[in-house]
């Protein structure tokens, strides 16, 4: 026998009279591991006080999207400051890193968070920024990552104020050194959460142009002069619970729940263009009759009038010319209010041109102002207000001109942007490009060139929904961009929204892919909202430029 063999011992068999003792470790009966930090912001409050005697609270707090290795550094070399490390997290509901986010909610990031050794407590803050945990806590230090070392670069303002808050309670600000990581950037390449043709899209973009690049051009765009034109439309959301078929007729019988108004149209766009420019007028109408017809819902245009004006932005110097012979528009939609499905519209509407002392008015205001301003958008929903008149004085008059001409179901083929025989740039729908050109499934891109060229338009966008839009530039050509919404609660009023920020980027002289970029993003936030419930939020649309381009 081999030496080797000698050394294999062949095995003991099993049988079923010596059978194998598998130990299982106990059920879990208590909370998860790390739960026992977690505590809301009042709780802990009270809580410090007294363990706090002769020893050192420091404070951190963000979002911890993705809990990696750079926030684990972080923390741990916060911990070695001091004697207790608290941490507290931005609440989901203030999360503006764009639609989609955060990746993981707020009790799972808490969790997260409650389960590393260096951390000995955990709340959710109540508010958007860190300076309520901070009063709240009153830590000795409060410690933010080296991203913050630049104040000025801080687009929500938020560390100034929290710096603020920190030294108000006897604490002060920390920076730590350590290298920076990303969770968006994690976020972005490892987890699902945008699609193959987006991150094939930013990474491109990212070889043309840095986010230093977008925050300028929209700096840029800031100083311009804008002056929105269009009609005021009440967008009524009245929301229904269907209790099935009408037994007489083939008829859904809905039961009403409650409503819900936004200020649209121009108003609405105003209100977007407010927050990325610091001079913004708006010249629209008011109606003054009530409508008419036993089967109308009635409304009272005082009282819709001051709806409008109470939902502007107060930094819009607004001009309101109000028509006599007409009410207020009112686009009445009947929304399912569990899936969400819009059943049916009502118009409260008098869509005839403007007529008489209203029309010179605004005829008058648009000969006397248009001067004043380095760009006109225009929003012609087709309902009346701009008419041959101002349509001449809008083309000869404007220092840069951006028209909208939509098409919707009271001028569907009557109404397209060839109404305007001149634009510097031209922003509509798919469906209304080809229905300025009168063909249906031809190339697009010789419709767009061609409309552009009868325009003399240096820019024209088509948008084109989940598509995103396809671009055109006299100089450059075209290019595309994808859309930028990963949940879509509503599309009303996105087109609208994109106008709001791609017209005074362009007047601006911005380039077209950042235009798009910019445009597309203010889109998706627009879809993940309902109606016109929010504006734009400047710092958040950054937010979400910068958690794009990571």
């Amino acid at each position: 026998m081999s030496r080797a063999s000698q050394l294999v011992k062949p095995l003991k068999p099993l049988t079923p009279s010596a059978p194998v003792a598998v130990s299982t470790p106990p059920a879990r009966t208590g909370p998860p591991q790390g739960q026992g930090k977690i505590h809301s912001l009042a709780e802990l409050a009270e809580r410090l006080p007294p363990m706090r005697t002769g020893k050192t609270v420091v404070h951190c707090h963000g979002v911890f999207d993705l809990l990696h290795i750079g926030h684990i550094r972080h923390l741990e070399e916060a911990r070695s400051m001091g004697d207790l490390l608290v941490v507290t997290v931005t609440p989901d509901r203030f999360v503006n890193k764009g639609p989609g986010r955060p990746a993981f909610g707020e009790r799972l990031r808490a969790e997260a968070l409650a389960a590393l050794n260096c951390v000995d407590y955990v709340a959710i803050n109540t508010a958007s920024k860190g300076d309520v945990p901070i009063r709240a806590l009153r830590p000795d230090l409060y410690v933010k990552g080296p991203d913050y070392k630049d104040a000025q670069r801080d687009q929500t303002g938020g560390i100034s104020i929290e710096r603020e808050a920190v030294e108000s309670v006897g604490g002060r600000l920390v920076i730590t050194e350590d290298v920076s990581f990303s969770s968006s950037t994690l976020i972005n390449r490892y987890l699902d959460h945008l699609s193959d043709d987006v991150r094939r899209y930013t990474a491109a973009f990212a070889e043309r142009f840095t986010i230093d690049d977008v925050l300028g051009s929209l700096e840029a765009a800031r100083a311009q002069r804008v002056l929105i034109v269009g009609e005021a439309i009440i967008d009524e959301y009245q929301y229904c619970e269907a209790i099935g078929k009408s037994s007489k007729e083939p008829t859904l019988a809905v039961k009403q729940r409650e409503v819900e108004r936004f200020a649209g149209g121009a108003v609405a766009v105003a209100n977007h263009a407010a927050q990325f420019c610091d001079h913004v007028g708006l010249l629209t109408v008011l109606g003054e009759r009530k409508p008419t017809g036993d089967s109308v819902v009635a409304t009272d245009p005082d009282r819709d009038a001051a709806f409008v004006r109470d939902s502007l932005d107060p930094r819009v110097d607004a001009t309101f010319i109000r028509r006599p012979d007409a009410p207020t528009i009112v686009k009445r939609r009947y929304v399912d209010s569990y899936f969400f499905h819009k059943l049916f519209e009502v118009y409260q509407i008098e869509d005839s041109p403007m007529v008489g002392p209203a029309r010179d008015a605004l005829c008058h205001t648009l000969d006397t102002t248009l001067a004043d301003y380095d760009a006109v958008i225009v929003l012609d929903f087709g309902h009346g207000m701009i008419g041959r008149e101002a349509v001449t004085l809008l083309c000869d008059k404007s220092p840069w001109l951006a028209v909208n001409a939509q098409s919707n179901a009271g001028n569907l083929g009557y109404h397209t942007v060839s109404k305007y025989p001149r634009a510097d740039y031209v922003c509509v729908a798919e469906k209304e490009m080809r229905l300025e050109a009168r063909d249906r499934g031809g190339d697009l891109r010789r419709i767009i060139e061609q409309v552009a060229a009868r325009l003399n338009a240096r820019h024209a966008v088509v948008t084109r929904g989940s598509h995103g839009c396809l671009c055109y530039e006299r100089d450059e050509g075209f290019s595309e961009a994808p859309a930028l919404a990963d949940q879509v609660r509503d599309r009303m009023g996105a087109g609208d929204t994109f106008l709001s920020v791609t017209g005074p980027l362009l007047a601006a002289g911005a380039p077209m892919p950042i235009t798009a970029l910019v445009g597309n993003a203010a889109g998706a936030q627009a879809v993940a909202t309902v109606g016109h419930r929010t504006s734009l939020d400047r710092v958040g649309l950054i937010r979400h430029l910068e958690c794009l381009l990571k």
